[in-house]
């Protein structure tokens, strides 16, 4: 009952802790799981395949996707989307609530992938592992769907965190991408999510920036020339990743799922055999781009095959991230822009890793249309402020060459409808969804057959309630206003019993609403079912409901009416 209230912060605050916690243990157990089968398969580092024979580099991604293709075919039940995708469609339409198959769907499949050197990223599992976290532990303790919504949004916020150890990031990308409102009494779970994930991440992997690089500074406005330059690549190479992931996803659906990633594991195996720098998620490559200035041949070949290896893998359907490719992509571009700058315009070519680093936020933020995400993780990878400046200019530039000169939304939005789905947010709906039907309710009535006796009737009369449930067959059918039966008695002193369907009242048909629903599920409810009223229940034990309380549309709309 406190919980579907819109102000309740307490009791969503521990939630937040637990969901925190609960991602943070998940994936840690992924990485471990991950790195560990890359150290015993993988000679020297975990990301070491390019000391794997070329054969080997040829087939391995081509068995992960045989593997893949059938545990999804035996088992998935037809859950096809993954990732952050699959997490914004169940927050819009099914009020966060995930599944125990989607979660080992995507634990197994995006492992597998990852393993087997397909060009995925680890942070779009992460999100949805810690979004289907939050979910099934609030659907454990069967709380408000408003709440289970906030759980799954905390969840994202702490895969991200405990991905990259980067807390405000995590924070960040749950209010961009999953278009939440900021308010005190939802963020103050989603933060102390990221915090507790992050906490648990630190402690088994340490708390070193994940990327290093050299200190910059900024000497004059004329060393902005190159950031600008950046920017407008990065937006254009993100449209044309973007554009290519649709491309193949929608020559994809002409195949079966199972031919979809067996295609998908012939492309991501040549472009392996060929440049094994862009298999798997390429940490140790992305950490060479950021250090120093490489061959310009080598950086476009590598930006080539990464963008058509990551678009095939998983334009088709292979169950990995598509946020590291992107950070990734955006380290080359902007590599590429800090040797075309110290060739022609003479700045120092050990600055290529300040834009390698300057493209990555570029290129996320462009991707994700997620501007703030993208400066904040760059400066959290990094642990370098200096960035935020050029940075902000390169990530505004690519995300509006992205949006408005080539017209792309973001890679999520383009994932879902490329698979037939989309995603429409609406603040009215938002707004409704913050509540439950437990916050709203009146809680004033009395439940009566329709006809009483005039005793009953004058003691109804004493006590007062607003609203009377009147039962037909044994079940709540209509609701008429407490007042009604005062003025029937008034019209007839003489009378000895009432019928509550006769008398002169407003009368209103009653259909039932879970006591877990949210203020969008009850008007939706309303709508579809052409009530006028809802009566609020719950199951308190085998074939028994309790009423807590009523709704009328009048209460429902005064959620959002001024």
């Amino acid at each position: 009952m406190r919980l579907s209230r819109q102000d309740a912060l307490f009791w969503p605050t521990v939630l937040g802790l637990l969901t925190g916690l609960a991602t943070g243990v998940v994936i840690v157990a992924f990485r471990l799981a991950v790195e560990g089968s890359q150290s015993a398969m993988l000679p020297g580092h975990g990301e070491n395949y390019e000391a794997l024979p070329t054969a080997l580099r040829l087939v391995l991604p081509l068995i992960g996707a045989v593997l893949i293709g059938l545990l999804f075919v035996r088992f998935a039940h037809g859950i096809q989307v993954l990732g952050v995708a699959r997490v914004m469609e169940r927050m819009e339409y099914y009020q966060g609530h995930m599944t125990w198959r989607g979660f080992v769907m995507q634990f197994l499949g995006a492992a597998i992938a990852i393993v087997s050197g397909h060009s995925v990223g680890r942070e779009g599992p992460h999100v949805f592992l810690g979004a289907a976290s939050g979910s099934l532990l609030g659907q454990a303790l069967a709380i408000p769907n408003n709440s289970i919504r906030n759980m799954a949004a905390c969840g994202t916020a702490a895969g991200i965190s405990a991905s990259f150890n980067t807390p405000l990031a995590g924070v960040i990308f749950a209010l961009e991408v999953l278009a939440l409102e900021y308010r005190v009494a939802s963020f103050v779970p989603i933060i102390l999510a990221a915090v507790s994930a992050n906490a648990v991440s630190v402690a088994v992997f340490g708390s070193a920036a994940v990327l290093e690089i050299p200190p910059f500074v900024l000497y004059a406005l004329s060393d902005l020339l190159p950031v600008i330059l950046l920017g407008l690549l990065a937006g254009g190479l993100s449209a044309a990743y973007i554009q290519a992931l649709q491309t193949i996803a929608g020559w994809g659906k002409r195949l079966g799922f199972f031919g979809r990633v067996c295609v998908a594991g012939v492309v991501a195996g040549i472009t392996g055999a060929l440049v094994p720098e862009v298999m798997g998620l390429g940490y140790d490559t992305l950490s060479a781009v950021l250090t120093a200035p490489l061959p310009w041949v080598f950086l476009a070949v590598l930006l080539l095959f990464k963008l058509v290896a990551t678009s095939a893998s998983a334009g088709l359907g292979i169950p990995g991230g598509t946020i590291g490719p992107a950070l990734f992509m955006g380290a080359v571009i902007g590599n590429l822009t800090g040797v075309a700058a110290a060739a022609f315009a003479g700045i120092d070519p050990g600055q290529a890793s300040f834009y390698a680093l300057l493209g990555m936020g570029a290129m996320m933020g462009a991707s994700l249309q997620a501007p703030l995400a993208g400066l904040t993780a760059i400066v959290e990878l990094t642990h370098s402020p200096g960035v935020i400046m050029p940075g902000m200019l390169a990530i505004i530039l690519a995300g509006l060459t992205s949006k408005e000169v080539f017209g792309k939304d973001s890679i999520f939005l383009t994932t879902l409808r490329a698979n037939g789905l989309d995603y429409r947010s609406n603040p009215v709906v938002h707004l409704l969804r913050r509540s439950g039907v437990a916050g709203a309710m009146n809680t004033s009535f009395a439940r009566h057959d329709a006809v009483l006796s005039r005793d009953e009737a004058e003691r109804l009369v004493r006590d007062g309630p607003e609203w009377i449930i009147v039962d037909a067959d044994g079940a709540p059918a209509y609701l008429l206003p407490g007042i009604a039966v005062a003025s029937a008695l008034s019209l007839d002193e003489r009378t000895k019993e009432i019928d509550l369907l006769a008398i002169p009242a407003e009368r209103l048909e009653l259909a039932p609403v879970h006591l877990q629903a949210t203020l969008q599920e009850a008007l939706d409810l309303l709508q579809s079912r052409g009530a006028e009223a809802l009566y609020v229940q719950r199951m308190t034990a085998p074939g028994i409901n309790r009423i807590y309380g009523v709704l009328t549309r009048g209460r429902i709309e005064s959620a959002y009416r001024y």
